[in-house]
C-alpha cells in the first residue's frame, strides 16, 4: 500500500510548484499569452486546450518516473528518454536554454518596475537576481515550500484580473479578433508561429525544457506515484485556466487600451481595473518573476555544482549576476520572442521521444 500514499498538502504543493514555474515574467507581463495565444484570435482557444493536453501528460510522465527512477540529478529524465547522445545533448542544451530562460524573468521584472515606478531597469533587475540567488543556496526543499505557496495566489490574481476585463470589455472582444490580423503585420503584436497549433507546440516545447529536470526532482521526492501525478494534475489544470481567462481579459482591452505595443501589457489590464489594482499586480508580476526564476536558476546551479558546497554557492551568486547584466541590455519583449520560440521547437522532439519510450516500456512490459 506504500505506493498509493497521498498527502494532500503535498500534492497542492506541487501543483503549486508547477504554476510557479511557468507563470514566469513571460506569463505575468502579458507578453507569453500575448504572442502564443491573442495573436491568433479565438483560434488562441484552440491553442490553450491544445497545451492542456499536452500538459497533462508530460506533467504526470515527468513526476511518475522521478518518483520511478529516483535520479541522483533531475537532468538525468533526459538521459532516460533519449540515451547517451540525444540525452545528452538535451541535459546540455536544457541547461543553456534555462539559464536563458532565467535571465529573462529578471529582465521581466526589471521592465515591470520600469514601466510601473519609473525605477531604471538595471536597479529592478539587480535586485531581482539578488533575492533568487540568496534563495537558490537554501535547496530544492525550501525552495518548494517557498514558491509552493505564490503560485496558486498568483494563478488566483490573473484569474480575477482575467475575468475584470472579460465582464467589463466584453463587447470589445470581436472587435479586437477582427484587429488582430492587422496588428500582426503592422509588427506592433508579435507573434510566435505563423499557426496557433505549431505555436501551441512551441510553448509546450519550451515549457518541458523547464519542467523536465524540475518535476522528475519533485516526483523523486513524492510519497508515491499517485501524489506526484495528482500534483501535476492540479498544477496543469489550474494553469490553463488561468491561461485562457488572462488570454480573453488581454482580447478585452487590446484595442481600447492599445496595449499591443507595450512591454508589460498585463498591467495596462490591471489599471483598467483600478489605479491601486494596478499597484497590486506590479507587485505580483514581481513576485511571479521571483517564483519562477528561482527553479531555473537551481536547476542550472545543481546541474553544475553539489549543493551546500562553495562551488555551488559561487556559480549560484556568478550565473545570478551574468543573467541581470545580460537582462539589463536587451529588450525584453525582444528576449521572449526569441529565446522561447527558437527553443520551443527543440523542446517539442522530446515530446515525440517521451511518447516513443511510453510505447517501448509497455511492449517490454507485454
Amino acid at each position: 500500500m506504500g505506493n498509493q500514499i497521498v498527502k494532500y498538502g503535498n500534492v497542492f504543493g506541487f501543483a503549486g510548484a508547477f504554476c510557479a514555474l511557468l507563470i514566469g515574467s513571460g506569463f505575468a507581463t502579458g507578453q507569453e499569452v500575448m504572442q502564443y495565444f491573442v495573436s491568433y484570435g479565438y483560434w488562441g482557444v484552440a491553442g490553450a486546450l491544445t497545451v492542456l493536453i499536452l500538459f497533462l501528460y508530460v506533467g504526470r510522465e515527468f513526476m511518475e518516473v522521478g518518483y520511478n527512477e529516483k535520479f541522483g540529478n533531475g537532468n538525468d529524465i533526459y538521459i532516460y528518454y533519449g540515451g547517451k547522445y540525444i540525452g545528452g545533448f538535451y541535459d546540455y542544451f536544457s541547461i543553456i536554454f534555462l539559464f536563458m530562460s532565467y535571465f529573462i524573468m529578471v529582465s521581466g521584472a526589471g521592465s515591470t518596475l520600469e514601466q510601473y515606478y519609473g525605477l531604471e531597469k538595471n536597479i529592478g533587475c539587480t535586485a531581482m537576481a539578488l533575492v533568487v540567488a540568496l534563495t537558490v543556496v537554501l535547496g530544492l526543499s525550501r525552495i518548494v515550500q517557498i514558491i509552493g505557496k505564490i503560485g496558486p495566489a498568483k494563478a488566483g490574481l490573473f484569474i480575477i484580473i482575467g475575468l475584470y476585463g472579460i465582464i467589463f470589455f466584453f463587447d470589445e472582444i470581436p472587435g479586437a479578433n477582427a484587429a488582430v490580423p492587422a496588428l500582426v503585420e503592422s509588427g506592433r503584436l508579435l507573434q510566435a508561429s505563423p499557426h496557433w497549433f505549431f505555436a501551441a507546440l512551441s510553448y509546450v516545447g519550451f515549457c518541458m525544457l523547464w519542467l523536465g529536470a524540475f518535476l522528475a526532482s519533485l516526483g523523486k521526492i513524492s510519497n508515491s506515484a499517485k501524489e506526484a501525478k495528482l500534483g501535476a494534475t492540479y498544477g496543469a489544470i489550474l494553469f490553463c485556466v488561468a491561461l485562457l481567462i488572462v488570454m480573453f481579459g488581454l482580447m478585452a482591452v487590446l484595442v481600447v487600451w492599445d496595449v499591443a505595443g507595450t512591454q508589460v501589457p498585463s498591467l495596462l489590464l490591471a489599471e483598467a481595473m483600478s489605479p491601486h489594482m494596478a499597484t497590486v499586480f506590479s507587485i505580483i508580476i514581481v513576485l511571479g518573476v521571483y517564483s519562477a526564476a528561482v527553479p531555473l536558476l537551481w536547476t542550472v546551479v545543481q546541474r553544475l555544482a553539489k549543493q551546500g558546497t562553495k562551488k555551488y554557492m559561487g556559480l549560484t551568486f556568478g550565473l545570478a549576476a551574468l543573467g541581470a547584466v545580460i537582462a539589463i541590455l536587451i529588450p525584453f519583449a525582444k528576449l521572449v520572442n526569441f529565446v522561447y520560440v527558437l527553443n520551443g521547437y527543440v523542446g517539442i522532439f522530446l515530446l515525440i521521444l517521451m511518447i516513443v519510450k511510453k510505447f517501448r516500456n509497455r511492449a517490454a512490459s507485454r
